[in-house]
């Protein structure tokens, strides 16, 4: 078949590290013969979420530690389903949405507009009638500011500024700084205030976010510096940091603990209280934390090809690919990859891949260098043959809700729920190629 543009890029090929059988990855939460169930049930390749996993991050993050109270907002962005929202909205959390469509939809699944907190790169059209339902607005920029001061003068409203500092996983999750357009530039904070008095707006809420997969030391800073902004509005009455918190996918990644970099932002919040007499309300907003390792794609390997010179690999080529997860080939990101037999058992042999994704792209990769997606290596994995199964773990967060959907027209893959009782439950269907076509118009 003929390649996309882009499949021509050339790619380097790094050479593995030396990987023993006993450090390959594991299987989270789900058995080897759980993952062949799966697939005779809903067919691959699946997203499946456990529901036990979400519950116990959602109790992690209401554990954060906090002076004067704690609202936990869910970044429904990392995975928007239905099922999942409901979910957290029975366990209390609330909602971070990063579109009018978001809210839309967070309300569909039984959230109050007020529950609500909208912070946007692009302000809807609508966003006047999600206020008068109630939705709490960040202003992310000073057009934005306007516009709302606009249409609601008088009204409360969140500023979210850009504490002039940012820290994520990759260059592309770093939402902070100068090479960042999110959020008000906290050097333009006069003209802020100009449009808050000209409109006479009342700014209860300041939000900074850094990034994901930020550097605690860099996380805790900010919080100081967005505690300095707060003491420039008198009616702030909650400050949110964002969320951005470091989720070790792979053997051996750290994962950023909640209390440990909580405790000082306690601290600064009282030394705040004790100085402006102002006891302020901490909001955080995970996403990766609550999701990145409640959810495992089981895929099929459905072919395995050799390039057979001194420099060539041994390609497994999966049901799934970019189409489900994306984040291998926008980021570098690694993902376990834990491969059952069709059988379902565990294989006893070893063997270094190189795994690929369906998709005619030859940016479709799996197993790219780390934080390099251009850039393949190898993985020692168990020895794989046509028909077996390859699970894709930490794929909860940006995989479904980011995924380069319909790409050479594959269809959207179901999503299941393993429930507390060991069930799986369908939360979303298989597309068909129908309803892929079903907003075309023949001319």
């Amino acid at each position: 078949s003929s390649s996309s543009s882009s499949s021509s890029r050339s790619r380097r090929a790094v050479s593995p590290r030396k990987v023993s059988s006993s450090s390959l990855e594991q299987l989270r939460f789900l058995s080897a013969s759980e993952v062949k169930q799966v697939k005779e049930e809903f067919g691959t390749p699946a997203y499946v979420y456990d529901l036990h996993t979400l519950k116990k991050q959602a109790a992690s993050a209401k554990a954060f530690p906090n002076a004067y109270g704690l609202t936990v907002r869910y970044a429904m962005k990392a995975s928007p389903n239905g099922s999942i929202l409901k979910t957290f909205l029975n366990e209390g959390l609330h909602i971070d949405a990063s579109s009018g469509y978001e809210v839309e939809r967070a309300v569909k699944a039984g959230f109050k507009y007020e529950q609500i907190s909208l912070s946007t790169q692009d302000f809807p059209d609508f966003f006047d009638r999600l206020v008068e339902k109630g939705l709490k607005v960040n202003a992310c920029s000073l057009s934005q500011l306007e516009k709302f001061g606009e249409r609601f003068p008088g009204k409360e409203i969140g500023l979210r500024f850009n504490p002039g500092l940012g820290s994520g996983g990759t260059g592309k999750t770093n939402v902070g700084g100068p090479s960042s357009s999110f959020g008000i530039w906290y050097e333009l904070l006069p003209k802020c205030q100009e449009i808050v008095a000209k409109y006479n707006l009342k700014v209860e809420r300041i939000h900074t976010h850094i990034g994901s997969g930020s550097d605690p030391a860099v996380w805790q800073k900010v919080s100081g510096m967005s505690l300095d902004l707060c003491e420039k509005f008198p009616d702030v009455v909650s400050l949110n940091l964002g969320g951005g918190y470091k989720v070790g996918r792979m053997e051996g990644e750290k994962s950023t603990d909640l209390s440990v970099i909580g405790e000082p932002v306690k601290v600064a919040f009282q030394e705040f209280a004790k100085r402006t007499g102002r006891e302020l309300k901490l909001e955080i907003e995970p996403g990766t934390f609550l999701l990145a390792n409640s959810c495992s794609v089981v895929s099929t390997a459905q072919d395995i090809v050799e390039t057979g010179t001194s420099e060539g690999h041994t390609f497994i080529k999966l049901d799934c690919g970019m189409t489900e997860v994306l984040r291998p080939s926008l980021y570098g990101a690694q993902h376990p990859l834990i491969n059952v037999t069709s059988q379902g058992e565990l294989p006893t042999k070893t063997k270094k891949y190189v795994v690929v994704g369906h998709c005619c792209e030859s940016g479709d990769l799996m197993t790219p260098a780390p934080d390099e997606p251009e850039t393949i290596s190898e993985r020692e994995l168990g020895e794989i043959s046509i028909g077996d199964l390859v699970v894709i773990e930490g794929s909860g967060a940006y995989c479904a809700g980011m995924s380069s959907k319909n790409y050479n027209t594959f269809p959207e893959a179901p999503e299941v729920m393993k429930t507390d009782a060991g069930e799986f439950k369908l939360i979303r269907k298989r597309q068909t190629v129908d309803q892929i076509l079903a907003n075309e118009v023949m001319i």
